[in-house]
């Protein structure tokens, strides 16, 4: 057979492994896999355990050997090439499907810029590039609304097997999303200067963050706010816009962290028990609730980020003493002539 030929079969090998990202070995696996597929269609033999296909990786030369014996029907190759043709893209779709899954296995916990392809019942597919993933309901940022052709930042959550098959499951209400856009808008982060110690989060509400400076002379708290807000601000856009942030220095005395994780309620008091790892948090009535948050979403996020139970009690406020009779009867006079 003329050179050229046996070129463009290797040429074309190649090709197929280099664009879809395999090994040609497993090219030339699957096409062998495939003519088997097909003898047994066309051919049907109980004795295929003792049936090999070989395919030559110069001539792409198909043949049926058997216990060393070449018993390839007449103009086989013909129907081979036909039938095998389905089998073959199938293999390959599967293969490449492993490979990007392979890929995507070293990204999970990172974050991807994707797309709202389509709705798939609760389930929203997303195209993240190389391929699609999907976004589950409990990955949903209750606070989003989505639409089909959304662009958004996406965290790679894992690889989970469903019914069909394994997929690529990305969130929108993870922690991690929101450290990925920290790492992505603070560069003291990015560095390593800045440490985000703790994050917790409810999706949609509210997220605080305790940050750490590995660096003297670096702000962590600063950092992370930017000139202006401006570096907050880009997350909580990203965040869908209506998420509160608070970004709190981390410190190792537990009084102090309670007061600042408590924000933005001040004028706090803190008793500790240390046995029972619980802290019972005073401050004036005014501020309590600023303290609690909506629902409780304010104190239980700062139990979660300093690890101790909180209760909180409000100040009682000294009442005002009593102006004399004289005075009292001046301001009535006054309030009546009024």
């Amino acid at each position: 057979m003329p050179a050229t030929v046996r070129s463009e079969f290797s040429l074309a090998l190649n090709q197929v492994a280099t664009e879809r990202g395999l090994d040609p070995k497993i090219v030339l696996e699957t096409i062998q896999a495939a003519i088997l597929a097909a003898y047994r269609k066309d051919y049907g033999t109980d004795e295929l355990d003792t049936l090999i296909a070989t395919v030559d990786p110069d001539t792409g030369e198909a043949k049926i050997m058997k216990e060393g014996k070449n018993v390839t029907p007449p103009g086989f190759g013909r129907i081979a090439a036909q039938t095998a043709k389905q089998v073959i893209l199938q293999r390959i779709r599967e293969e490449e499907k492993q490979a990007v899954l392979t890929d995507y296995q070293t990204k999970i916990g990172l974050i991807v810029p994707g797309m709202v392809l389509r709705f798939d019942g609760p389930n929203i597919i997303v195209d993240i590039g190389r391929t699609q993933a999907i976004m589950p309901v409990p990955e949903q940022n209750p606070g989003e609304r989505y639409h089909l052709n959304q662009r958004l930042t996406f965290y790679i959550e894992g690889i989970r097997e469903t019914a069909r098959g394994n997929e690529i499951i990305v969130s929108r209400s993870h922690k991690g999303l929101v450290e990925g856009l920290f790492h992505r808008e603070v560069p003291e982060v990015a560095q390593g200067a800045v440490e985000l110690r703790i994050v917790v989060r409810e999706a949609g509400g509210r997220t605080k963050i305790a940050v750490f400076s590995k660096q003297s002379g670096v702000d962590p708290v600063g950092s992370c706010v930017g000139q202006k807000g401006v570096r907050v601000t880009a997350v909580i856009n990203e965040l869908g816009g209506n998420e509160k942030v608070d970004i709190i220095q981390w410190s190792d005395h537990p009084k102090e962290f309670i007061m600042a994780a408590l924000a933005p309620a001040k004028d706090i008091d803190v008793a500790l028990n240390d046995e029972a790892k619980t802290a019972t948090v005073t401050l004036p009535e005014d501020q309590l609730s600023l303290a609690i948050g909506r629902d409780g979403q304010n104190v239980r996020l700062a139990a979660k980020l300093t690890g101790w139970k909180i209760d909180i009690q409000g100040k009682p406020q000294a009442k005002p003493d009593p102006a004399p009779p004289d005075v009292v009867e001046e301001k009535v006079a006054v309030k009546v002539h009024a």
